[in-house]
């Protein structure tokens, strides 16, 4: 698997069946309307795949634009909709003219970024692209660590009468990665879809986000405004600007 994650056209050719049958389509109205609330007219999404939530936010109203680094997806995002712009990029290394009062990162996108380093630059990234009063919310999963037997485990994750999802992971507690391979049977079909993420607990985002000039603000267990608690399995984190003045934030290393 190469460092940076691209879903290429194998994949996005099938991103909206998988995500909508895992609920994430459904769930794309509750996300623009709790990013609807944070955003005063301009939106910039980082991993904007194929606009499953870009569209319906920019349907509320907000100007979205958005980076990604698959070609596949982006075509797809362009043959949904012209009133999103996206364009092609490295979330972890990207510089805008344009000024944001949103910027956001949904669905684990973060955790794609391979290393602590390049998760720290997303965050600087997002920083510099954001306006004064503006905010930053991550999407992230609490990291799945159980049930793994010589750092290996193997589930089912969906069943029903057509489809089985077969999720196999290898997990490194070094590097704080998770290797996995989803096998999708469907009918008589088998597809790979593997993954890599880089897994990050709340207060170690909460510590990469002050390094770069943020605070938290708010915290939420699901998109509905939730509580955040010992039973969630993901956490939804919106994080402002502090008080530093800004020729005192952190820059991009050179």
């Amino acid at each position: 698997m190469t460092e940076n994650f691209v879903y290429d056209e194998s994949v996005s050719s099938t991103y909206e069946k998988f995500t909508s049958l895992l609920g994430k389509v459904a769930e794309a109205d509750e996300t623009a309307a709790f990013l609807e609330r944070l955003s005063k007219g301009v939106a910039l999404e980082l991993g904007i795949g194929n606009g499953r939530v870009a569209v319906p936010l920019s349907e509320r109203g907000v100007k979205v634009e958005g980076i990604d680094n698959s070609d596949s997806m982006l075509k797809l995002l362009a043959k949904r909709t012209d009133l999103v712009k996206g364009w092609k990029g490295d979330i972890a290394d990207f510089n805008s003219e344009q000024r944001y009062d949103l910027v956001y990162c949904v669905y684990g996108t973060f955790t794609l970024l391979s290393t602590r380093e390049k998760q720290i630059a997303c965050l600087r990234s997002a920083v510099e692209a954001l306006e004064k009063n503006g905010h930053v919310v991550i999407e992230v999963r609490v990291p799945p660590l159980d049930g793994f037997v010589g750092s290996q485990k193997t589930t089912a994750t969906f069943v029903d009468h057509e489809n089985t999802f077969v999720n196999a992971v290898i997990h490194d507690p070094v590097n704080q990665t998770l290797t996995s391979t989803i096998l999708w049977f469907s009918g008589t079909s088998v597809k790979r879809l593997p993954q890599r993420v880089r897994y990050v607990y709340h207060q170690e985002l909460d510590t990469m986000a002050e390094c770069v000039g943020l605070e938290l603000a708010e915290r939420w267990g699901d998109w509905t405004r939730g509580a955040f608690t010992n039973e969630s399995k993901g956490h939804i984190s919106v994080y402002r600007r502090n008080q530093l003045p800004v020729g005192d934030l952190p820059l991009k290393s050179s």
